[in-house]
């Protein structure tokens, strides 16, 4: 262990040298050849000239930071030499004319990053566009005494023309208080994540960073940064916010219900990473206009505004190849297309053996008393794939009407194998996951101050598997079928300069069918329930313009036709600004949830993807009813970000099926509740290149069951201590990030005795201790990842990317349970679930 954080400190020491090494370096006269070689290296360009023309001249080197035209720029005021592209080269020659016939400068925002699309204007009729890298020119014979910077979502700024010295003058633009009246942290752990004063956090892909172990914008991934959020599995498809359960949050995708949200079962996010426009994650306090969800949501939107340029991008890694396009049909209409499919069925590199060794583990058992090793073999052939459409029409500057189409598909095959004492026995089985969906919204901007939005939407998602038993000639099938659809209406009205109006109405019909049919000894069962949900919703805003208080206070009222019941649900965000440096939140909402997931026997759906989805039926399994309230204070100054939350949640109407247990109460059904009490904390640092950040959460999250022995014990989902850390460097076209996770491991019940017992009828038993009251070790992994881009002609670019995780290779346990052997009625046997190992991944990826 501590030769790990020795390596980490070191690694982390050496980022934040690098910079400051340099930069002495640059303050040192430099002969121009080595400059040339320089900016070649940081640019990827090739220069052409004659040695006598260059190898006299040695000056200062050009700021490294500096876009390439303005170190061109900088080295022609000091040396009269020219520059002109030709072909693939930068032709350097004599020029002898050291006064320069145009002024040169570049925008760049309060962070230092260059500012792309920002109009300047230098009479009243001409004006110029900067490019990617903020750079831009204009003439000295015409212009005038100031010039006007401008660019949406930043202050403009007038610049006088006696601030234009020999070399290129760098503007900076402010961020538009507009655009930032209701934020928190416009940079919250890395570029293109943000915190919004309505408690919610925003992922905007297209902005996004870099992140340890990421060097693509999987949200799914990317929120587990956050604090408050794990996935007690490491999976995707098992996200745990303040100590809930998976099914507990809702995720959205332009309006449609999302109930599949993994690729490879979990190991993948089930959505392109270069499609969504944004995403907003709401732990607490969330909008109304959100329901079926007791714990987060999870809102992922690819809706633009404006209709936008055409784009282009194909790329792939170690699993997958992925392909996105943004064609422009007329200037008021596009067509969004995205396709991602696996090649693990043709390709098997290490990060796919990696992937599949974490996920269809548990073929060999560690015994309690010789700890005897049972080999399973097994020949899988595994694939998924994911499509997405969008049709977005601009009518007139008040209307846009878009229409999204989604399909997600896994499919894994496999043949498993053993040797019996008699004969080698083979049996093949087979598990299908698939999702479509589709929706159609309008939105109006009627006036400034009154909009509208309406939308339909209709899913079905299906899981489906056969599971053929090795040990005898059973077979059988499962299947989990959920069919939803429909319908919401949305108003914004701003009553006054302070005061908007938001109300809206939703109508939801969806229906769950479980099937199971076995052949030895024959068995068919078929529940199919449908439930039909009414929601009226008004929420008030007070926004003013001085930013010093934000209100939202909402009521969300649900009335359910099958149970004749209607119940009401308040939601609260509030955040005052005592100065620029702090902040008060509080947030506090109650929600409830009628649909959930439960595991009815933990080899259901070969044990891979055990849980299905059931509707509440208000019996034996109720609608789940979440309180949850939460204080915060933010702190910020000078690069520096500290944030503390502390909350309580209270869930009622949970069943033991829903939380899975592997221990005395697996087979027992029961409604119960949880309540958990935690504390977050964030600090961050972040430099003009250079961000790290420490976030700890605390939670204490308390089973209630009456009827059980003890009625008060530990969460299956209890992390007591999590603790994140990381750090990024971005210079340029060059991204780098580390970091670690570590939290305090899972909760397990041992077995009392370490032999069964039988009871009256000779059935062999564990005896176990009280639940929930020993843990697995703790989990600890450093992660890497780096991404380089390379600037092409005509505006494209060529990404290359590298992550590790679990760079150390630290073997960690993520569940432990027991049962009694197969082949022994007299041995317990003890099954671990252990984490990824150390697993590679690569990226490249062209955007044109």
């Amino acid at each position: 262990m501590i030769k790990h954080f020795r390596f980490f400190f070191t690694i982390s020491v050496f980022i934040i040298a690098i910079r400051p090494v340099y930069a002495q370096d640059v303050n040192q006269d430099t002969r121009l050849k080595k400059i040339l070689e320089d900016i070649t290296i940081q640019h990827g360009v090739e220069f052409s000239y004659a040695e006598e023309d260059v190898r006299h001249f040695t000056l200062i080197p050009p700021d490294p930071d500096l876009p390439l035209k303005a170190k061109l720029i900088y080295i022609k005021n000091r040396t009269g030499l020219s520059f002109k592209n030709v072909k693939d080269y930068i032709v350097v020659f004599t020029d002898n004319v050291l006064s320069v016939s145009y002024f040169c400068a570049y925008v760049i925002d309060e962070y230092g990053y260059p500012v792309d699309k920002a109009i300047v204007q230098y009479d009243d009729i001409h004006t110029i566009v900067t490019g990617p890298d903020g750079y831009f020119e204009l003439p000295k014979s015409i212009l005038r005494e100031s010039l006007n910077v401008t660019q949406t979502g930043y202050v403009s700024v007038s610049v006088k023309t006696d601030t234009f010295k020999r070399d290129c003058l760098a503007i900076t633009l402010p961020l538009k208080s507009t655009e930032l009246e209701e934020i928190i942290a416009e940079r919250y752990l890395t570029t293109g994540i943000a915190k919004k004063k309505d408690g919610s956090f925003i992922i905007t892909p297209n902005e996004f960073g870099i992140l340890p172990g990421l060097t693509e914008p999987d949200v799914l991934q990317a929120m587990q940064q956050l604090p408050g959020i794990n996935s007690i599995d490491q999976t995707v498809s098992n996200i745990n916010v303040r100590g809930g359960t998976h099914d507990q949050n809702l995720f959205m995708w332009n309006g449609i219900r999302l109930f599949q949200t993994g690729h490879f079962f979990g190991l993948i996010s089930a959505l392109n990473p270069n499609l969504a426009h944004e995403i907003k994650i709401f732990k607490n306090g969330t909008s109304a206009f959100y329901g079926e969800s007791v714990s987060s949501a999870i809102d992922i939107s690819s809706h633009t505004k404006t209709i936008g340029t055409e784009t282009t991008s194909i790329s792939s890694n170690m699993i997958s190849a992925d392909m996105y396009t943004k064609i422009k049909t007329s200037e008021n209409t596009n067509i969004e297309l995205s396709g991602r499919r696996s090649f693990t069925d043709i390709l098997d590199f290490p990060t796919y053996t990696k992937y599949s060794k974490r996920i269809f583990q548990n073929t060999v058992v560690t015994q309690l008393d010789n700890s005897t090793d049972v080999n399973y073999k097994s020949d899988k052939e595994f694939f998924f794939y994911d499509l997405t459409a969008q049709f977005h029409q601009k009518i007139n500057n008040k209307h846009n009407l878009y229409v999204d189409v989604i399909n997600i598909n896994n499919r894994l095959d496999f043949t498993q194998g053993t040797i019996t004492s008699t004969n080698v026995v083979t049996k093949q089985s087979s598990l299908t996951q698939n999702t479509l969906g589709g929706t159609a919204t309008w939105k109006a901007q009627w006036t400034d101050t009154h909009s509208s939005e309406i939308g339909i939407y209709g899913s079905y998602y299906d899981v489906n598997g056969t599971n053929s038993q090795l040990e005898t000639d059973q077979q059988v099938i499962q299947e989990n079928t959920i069919v939803d659809t429909g319908v919401h209406l949305e108003n914004s009205n701003k009553l006054t300069p302070v005061f908007i109006l938001h109300s809206g109405y939703q109508f939801n019909e969806i229906g769950i069918d479980n099937r199971d049919r076995v052949n030895q000894p024959s068995y068919n069962r078929n529940v199919k329930r449908v439930l039909r949900t009414h929601s009226v919703i008004g929420e008030l805003e007070h926004n003013p313009d001085d930013q010093t208080l934000y209100i939202r206070a909402g009521l969300r009222a649900n009335y359910i036709e099958q149970f004749g019941l209607l119940y009401f649900e308040p939601r609260l965000q509030f955040n005052y600004e005592f100065n620029a440096l702090w902040q008060l939140e509080i947030l506090a909402e109650q929600k409830s949830q009628s649909v959930s997931q439960i595991v009815a026997l933990q080899n259901d759906f070969l044990g891979i993807e055990n849980r299905r989805w059931i509707l509440a039926n208000e019996e034996d399994i109720p609608i789940q009813r979440s309180n949850q309230i939460s204080a915060g204070v933010t702190y910020k100054d000078k690069g520096w970000l500290a944030s503390l939350d502390c909350f309580y949640k209270r869930v009622d109407g949970i069943t033991t099926y829903g939380q899975a247990f592997q221990n005395q109460f697996e087979l027992e059904l029961a409604t119960g509740s949880y309540d958990v009490t935690g504390t977050e904390l964030l600090l961050q640092k972040q430099f003009k290149d250079f961000n790290a950040w420490l976030s700890y959460g605390w939670n204490n999250n308390k089973y209630h069951f009456d009827g059980f022995t003890p009625r008060t014990f530990t969460s299956n989902f209890n992390i007591s201590h999590a603790v994140t850390t990381g750090a990024s460097y971005e210079w340029q076209k060059f991204k780098v990030a580390l970091g670690s996770k570590w939290y305090s491991g899972r909760p397990t019940t041992n077995p009392l005795i370490s032999v069964p017992t039988y009871s009256n009828i000779g059935t062999p038993t564990i005896v176990y201790n009280y639940p929930n009251t020993d843990t697995v070790g703790n989990f600890f992994e450093v992660n890497f990842s780096t991404v380089y881009t390379w600037q092409l002609p005509q505006n494209a670019r060529l990404q290359i990317g590298l992550s590790i995780i679990n760079i150390f290779n630290r073997s960690n346990i993520l569940n432990r349970y027991y049962r009694i052997s197969s082949e022994d009625n007299n041995v317990i046997e003890e099954v671990n679930t252990y984490g990824l190992q150390r697993t590679p991944n690569a990226l490249i990826k062209l955007l044109f």
